[in-house]
């Protein structure tokens, strides 16, 4: 029941994931973080099954740490997506395979501009300008087909996702109450209040 969404913008990208674990019918956390900060200008958020997530999104996060450190330098949003995607790619054809889906959005210092990428359990990924994984995807390409335009500014971009969560409530046998969201730009890494996203859901 994970709800995974992604926008890119004029000069940013933001992702939004829901707080809860699950197991069968039961709710075991409504605070969990699914949103993984790689570096200054990196994130990564995930979907799947709880174990394969925290597992694998650590070891990611790990090796990105451990680059950073050895380097003295930052891996671009598109060097670690494309790592990400070989690791995941590498353990589907051992016999350990990972059932979890991922946005890595961020914003290139190089090129000045930012960039979201989406991989799914099988290791296939695309560079895009807007995403969702679970059962999110089933109500929400057709709001970004809609709403999403060029140079998407961060307020039409929060408009976006509180219309998504918006039909997310109103649709979705399974309520999530809260939300994590985080914005990427030349600034780097921030928390956007998800109570802020939730005003402009009642608001609709």
């Amino acid at each position: 029941m994970d709800i995974q969404l992604g926008l890119a913008g004029k000069d940013f990208v933001i992702l939004l994931a829901d707080n809860q674990i699950t197991n069968s019918i039961l709710t075991i956390k409504h605070d969990e973080d699914k949103i993984y900060k790689l570096s200054e200008h990196v994130v990564m958020s995930v979907s799947g099954e709880p174990g394969d997530s925290s597992n694998f999104s650590e070891y990611i996060l790990g090796n990105t740490v451990l680059y950073n450190i050895r380097n003295q330098h930052e891996l671009s949003v598109d060097s670690c997506a494309k790592f990400t995607r070989k690791e995941l790619a590498n353990a589907l054809r051992s016999r350990s395979p990972y059932q979890v889906n991922y946005l890595i959005g961020g914003y290139n210092t190089i090129s000045q501009k930012p960039a979201l990428y989406r991989i799914d359990y099988l290791a296939s990924i695309a560079k895009v300008e807007f995403a969702a994984h679970g059962y999110a995807s089933y109500f929400c390409y057709s709001i970004f087909d809609r709403m999403k335009k060029p140079d998407l500014t961060q307020d039409e971009a929060l408009d976006i996702l509180a219309a998504c969560v918006n039909e997310l409530t109103r649709r979705l046998v399974i309520n999530h109450s809260s939300y994590t969201l985080k914005l990427v730009d030349s600034n780097g890494v921030r928390v956007i209040n998800g109570e802020e996203l939730l005003k402009r859901t009642s608001a609709k």
